[in-house]
């Protein structure tokens, strides 16, 4: 008899047992229905349409329920196929209207206005079915006698024989009325393989089919291929998707049998296995055992990166498809929990879905006692779709935690890298109801202090000073929409000063130690090697590389410790452009350095670039592109003002004129190379070193170092003409 879809699902789990499946025999496909009804297949190959929902003006036949069963189609004994029975349970929705006479005069209405309540009801059912990468659509036309009708209740059902379907393969189903009143009805359901059939030996893909057993070992994850000696076969791993096809990840043919060993850091939940017979036409089992493995979620999660790319945008990455929830938080200065801003900032719904991408980490495999190791690729990390707060300003405080089943998987404050470390500043949530009334509470651990209040929390003793600093617009707005707005308030100038002269003695102590130490750390740095230089370019082409190496090797004998990515290609491939430049940049600027922005054509179209449309566009960096990566730190640097005397600026004479750079970037200095060397060389200084006499000696010597460099770019073919670089008349890219 037909075996039930819930015993079905009982029987396929990790030991599946025996099946016994009804036989129908000859190919063609049939309906049947419920006593009382009459139904007739129409078409069996359809265009699936299913359009609006429309208004039912009387009673209609509506699809209640959808149920499944597997038989065996068998044109021949011991040749048969698996097949999915569909059944649609239908009901009566709707009323009969009353005739408006009746209503009117409370008459009898013409006895032929009763004829449609005696009339049959009818409906077209549309059955689609979709096992990846086949569909098909079929449309059963069923008639109710209107005896039967009854509003409200079911009537019975129609049955489709049947939807052949591969064996393991994922099948999703849908249901609706055709016009539509109702929505449609679906369900997703997974076949089994020929393990679980007892008529195995009746389908002829199955006879040859090689057996996968997974074991654990310690830290290692076997793949256990009990096969024949000497049978081929394939062997493939791949990424399981919510919706289109798998993403493959490794794929080998091997001769059986095998050990294949995996390292148990490589699993993630939607990691599966596919296994066939290197025959036409053959099975191929799927499995995917680690969508319940506790190693594989905690992998998952560890391979989960949060990354900012502009104020208000930023995304998750993920190997796998997983949904969660994100909101932003705000972390207080004493090293507190982050506090989720729920209200009045509500969660943002993820759902990460797999995607292309270059990957991060490493796994290795083995095939036990047959050669050598092979090496499995990478798993990638997927960036996904780009997902915004509405913030006004970034503030190094805010985070964001991304939550999956009410745990926090994820905390990154991904604004205090370009910002700064955290601030002592508390947050004031400002709601408002429709009525525009407004109430203000502080932020704290112990929760939302209201404003004013005479609770002895820190924020509720300056109540009244945070309220007139919020008014006298020394807080800075982060966020404000109709529902409320927040604010961050400074908090450093509310610090009481008690014993005002042994906290004056202890200062002018500390300024004594950190000048010893200041003058020391200068003394050590100079006999290291000078001031620390970080040198950006835009590599336009390679002669425009091998200047920029000239200016780089001529600077180093000045003193200057360069750093430039030409140096550094092989931490630049392992460390990828935007973190190799973070560290170079965040040391350079800790040890008191400059970071020299070298202007050229193509690093000016960049920059116009980023400044119209706040991003670069997805896969722009390429391996070793500094410039591009550093731009999202730079910015922030020259926007909020803090660049003056961290960075300068520089161009090639006869290459690029100042007045084509960014009106931006010329809030710092810009020199032109070589008429400029001497105060190019003297901005590259400690700021309060004295001028030395050998600057103009040194400029020269910098500039014989870059003569023969220049001649060869500008000689070259190619390479603009003298004087036909790019000029004022390029406008400020602004």
């Amino acid at each position: 008899m037909p075996v039930p879809w819930f015993l079905l699902s009982l029987a396929l789990g990790r030991s599946p047992v025996v099946l016994s499946l009804e036989r129908l025999v000859g190919p063609q496909d049939a309906t049947h229905c419920s006593p009382g009804l009459s139904c007739h297949l129409w078409g069996s190959d359809i265009l699936c349409l299913p359009g609006d929902i429309m208004p039912a003006p009387g009673p209609v036949l509506a699809p209640t329920h959808l149920q499944t069963e597997l038989v065996l189609r068998c044109p021949k004994e011991t040749d048969c196929d698996l097949c999915v029975r569909v059944a649609v349970h239908l009901a009566v929705h709707g009323h009969w209207e009353e005739p408006e006479d009746e209503e009117k005069f409370g008459g009898a209405a013409d006895p032929g206005e009763e004829e449609p309540r005696n009339a049959s009801l009818q409906a077209q059912v549309v059955l689609s079915f979709q096992a990846y990468p086949t569909a098909r659509c079929v449309l059963l036309e069923v008639q109710v006698p209107a005896a039967l009708v009854q509003f409200g209740q079911s009537v019975g059902s129609v049955v489709y024989d049947c939807f052949e379907a591969a064996l393991g393969s994922e099948v999703r189903i849908w249901s609706y009325t055709q016009p539509r009143y109702e929505k449609e009805l679906n369900l997703t359901q997974q076949l089994p393989d020929c393990r679980g059939l007892e008529v195995r030996n009746s389908i002829p893909s199955c006879w040859a089919l090689p057996w996968l057993n997974v074991s654990a070992d310690g830290d290692n994850v076997h793949l256990v291929l009990n096969v024949s000696e000497e049978q081929h076969f394939g062997l493939s791993l791949y990424w399981n998707q919510v919706q289109g096809p798998p993403k493959p990840r490794w794929h080998k043919n091997l001769t059986g049998p095998q050990i294949i060993t995996l390292n148990h850091t490589d699993l993630v939940p939607c990691l599966c296995i596919q296994v066939w017979p290197l025959e036409p036409d053959s099975v191929r089992t799927n499995i995917c055992p680690f969508r319940e493995d506790p190693r594989a979620h905690r992998n998952l999660w560890r391979a989960a990166r949060l990354r900012l790319l502009t104020l208000q945008s930023w995304l998750l990455d993920a190997p796998c498809s997983l949904p969660a929830e994100a909101a932003l938080c705000w972390r207080a200065l004493g090293g507190d929990p982050c506090q989720p801003l729920v209200p009045p900032l509500s969660w943002e719904n993820v759902t990460v879905d797999v995607s292309e991408a270059e990957g991060t980490s490493h796994g290795e495999g083995r095939v036990g006692n047959r050669g050598p190791p092979f090496v499995i690729p990478p798993i990638p990390l997927f960036p996904q779709k780009v997902l915004e707060f509405p913030l006004l300003k970034g503030h190094p405080n805010l985070c964001v935690q991304v939550n999956s089943w009410k745990k926090l998987q994820l905390q990154e404050c991904l604004w205090a890298d370009s910002l700064g470390p955290l601030k002592d500043d508390v947050l004031l949530l400002e709601t408002r109801d429709p009525q525009d009334n407004r109430s203000l509470c502080a932020l704290e651990p112990s929760g939302c202090t209201s404003l004013p209040s005479k609770a002895s929390t820190r924020a509720a003793r300056l109540g009244e000073y945070l309220l007139q600093d919020l008014q006298s617009g020394q807080c800075l707005q982060l966020w404000d929409d109709d529902l409320g707005a927040l604010w961050a308030c400074p908090m450093d100038k509310y610090i009481h000063k008690r014993w005002a002269l042994v906290w004056l003695a202890c200062l002018l102590f500390a300024a004594a130690l950190s000048l010893i130490l200041l003058l020391k750390k200068d003394h050590a740095k100079a006999a290291a090697g000078g001031r620390a230089a970080l040198l950006l370019y835009s590599a336009d082409d390679s002669g425009f590389e091998r200047l920029v190496g000239a200016l780089a090797s001529a600077l180093c004998q000045l003193p200057l410790r360069v750093a430039v990515d030409l140096w550094s290609r092989r931490e630049l491939s392992a460390q990828g452009p935007v973190a190799w430049f973070h560290a170079q940049r965040r040391q350079t600027l800790q040890e008191g350095g400059v970071v020299v922005l070298l202007f050229s054509p193509g690093a000016v179209a960049l920059c116009s670039e980023w400044l119209q449309d706040g991003v670069s566009e997805p896969g722009a960096h390429g391996p070793h592109d500094a410039f591009r990566a550093s731009l999202s730190c730079v910015l922030p640097d020259f926007l909020q003002g803090r660049a003056p005397g961290r960075y300068v600026g520089a161009c090639f004479d006869r290459l690029l004129h100042p007045d084509a750079v960014p009106a931006l970037f010329r809030t710092v200095p810009v020199f032109t190379l070589p008429s400029q060397l001497p105060d190019f060389l003297a901005a590259l200084q400690q700021p309060r070193a004295p001028r030395s006499g050998r600057l103009q000696e040194r400029a020269e010597q910098v500039s014989r170092a870059l003569q023969p460099a220049l001649e060869s770019y500008f000689h070259s073919p190619g390479t603009p003409a003298p004087g036909r670089g790019v000029g004022a008349g390029a406008g400020d890219g602004t």
